[in-house]
């Protein structure tokens, strides 16, 4: 089976965990036989390509016959976006984001008709644009190479998704990562909405990271619940043993990695860590990432009088995320609506006890991770307190935490997903008899 897949991001080089699923994905669908065209904005060369064949959409010429991305967009009825959005994009990083996207926008958009399009491939102020132009050489693409269907990856890459169903006529798959309701909550962007729902829709299967997931594109975007399957994700674990580091504090460390945004709960976390030290004073707390509310965290931090025990890293990557698992005793995910969650399987292989909000898909699929309400700060102070100051239960839940995520492997996910491939060809085969 040959699959046509769209991405935003491949590891070495992301912004979060959409990238590193898709890493892990590929490897275990190339496990389990499935070879997969992996379809990126720009890619840089140094991509690892052991599992996947890669595109590069700005090697991708357009030979659309169109005189505008009107007459394109309008030919595959679908919606005309140009305003800006950045969701994934921490303030400090906007205007240097904002600097390196001029040069995008300094031609009209016509001028790269039957051309090749240099796309950024990041989270700027030019996101809608580049999603639209994304779904055009989505389409050429799709006209120049043989599979059996289609996977897109987040709103981002829907419309291409579509494109590329529309042109070859081959099933198409949507999985769905996150939502517009778990980014921003009830005041969500109305544009990432209608193409997120548009994509659902359009898809012949959808699947979804979790239950928790499956349940809001059910009753909040109005998908037929037949079509949408769960599938877990997992996390490869390769290269991740042997890491050493030398601690230069005596305090047990207490970590929240992540996006600094309301979806993951940092305010949740900050309280919870004032009222554990409160309690004692062997800890220190680590919020390791970036994003619109790191500035009103270090205030925060500084009104409660805990900024001696409170470190802020910034956003790490690759090999600094697992040292900072190493360094850490504890770790906290208190997320306010998360679909999966990575992170804490990562803690959990690094024998980590980890803490996670029972408003998490990850939650469905653990047995050893304490699991609390996100707004509960006094139930979340005793489990970290307990966690510090109880070295038997500690030393259980990070063993017992090791066995478990030991067995969520993406060799097994990648087989669900394949199973989801195989029911949405066979259906459409039997639409056209």
């Amino acid at each position: 089976m040959r699959v046509l897949m769209f991405g935003w991001e491949f590891p070495p080089h992301i912004s979060g965990g959409l990238g590193t699923a898709c890493y892990g994905m590929t490897k275990g669908l190339a496990n389990n036989d499935v070879d997969v065209l992996f379809v990126m904005p720009t890619a840089s060369g140094d991509e690892d390509q052991s599992a996947v064949s890669i595109i590069d959409a700005s090697d991708v010429a357009v030979s659309e016959t169109c005189t505008s991305v009107d007459e394109f967009l309008g030919k595959v009825q679908f919606l005309r976006v140009g305003s800006n959005i950045m969701p994934y994009i921490s303030p400090e990083d906007y205007s240097l984001l904002s600097e390196d996207e001029k040069k995008f926008q300094r031609k009209e958009f016509f001028t790269h008709f039957n051309s090749k399009y240099k796309f950024s491939g990041k989270y700027g102020t030019n996101l809608m644009e580049e999603v639209s132009r994304y779904a055009m050489v989505g389409g050429a693409i799709a006209s120049a190479n043989q599979f059996d269907v289609i996977h897109a990856h987040d709103w981002l890459t829907y419309l291409a998704g579509i494109a590329a169903k529309r042109i070859s006529g081959k099933p198409l798959v949507v999985h769905v990562h996150a939502t517009e309701f778990d980014r921003t909550g009830e005041n969500y962007n109305t544009i990432v909405y209608d193409i997120e729902q548009r994509g659902m829709r359009e898809a012949d299967r959808v699947i979804t990271v979790s239950d928790w997931t499956r349940n809001i594109v059910i009753n909040k975007y109005g998908i037929d619940p037949a079509k949408v399957v769960t599938v877990h994700n997992a996390v490869d674990f390769s290269g991740r043993s042997g890491v050493e580091v030398n601690r230069t504090v005596k305090e047990k460390v207490v970590t929240f990695l992540g996006r600094v945004t309301s979806q993951k709960g940092p305010e949740y976390f900050i309280e919870a860590a004032k009222k554990v030290l409160d309690r004692c004073d062997n800890v220190r707390f680590v919020m390791a990432g970036s994003g619109d509310l790191l500035n009103r965290s270090v205030r925060r931090v500084a009104q409660l009088g805990i900024a001696d025990k409170f470190h802020f890293t910034g956003f790490l990557r690759g090999a600094d995320v697992q040292k900072m698992f190493a360094y850490s005793d504890v770790y906290v995910m208190p997320s306010v609506s998360e679909p999966f969650g990575i992170s804490p399987l990562e803690a959990m292989i690094s024998n980590v006890p980890t803490i996670i909000s029972k408003q998490s898909g990850v939650a469905e699929v653990l047995k050893y991770a304490i699991k609390v309400d996100f707004w509960d700060i006094d139930a979340l102070g005793d489990a970290i307190y307990s966690l510090v100051n109880r070295p038997a239960i500690a030393k259980m839940a990070g063993e017992k935490g090791y066995e478990e995520v030991s067995l969520i492997k993406w060799n097994n996910a990648a087989k669900k997903i394949k199973d989801v491939y195989e029911d949405a060809v066979n259906a459409a085969h039997a639409d056209q008899k």
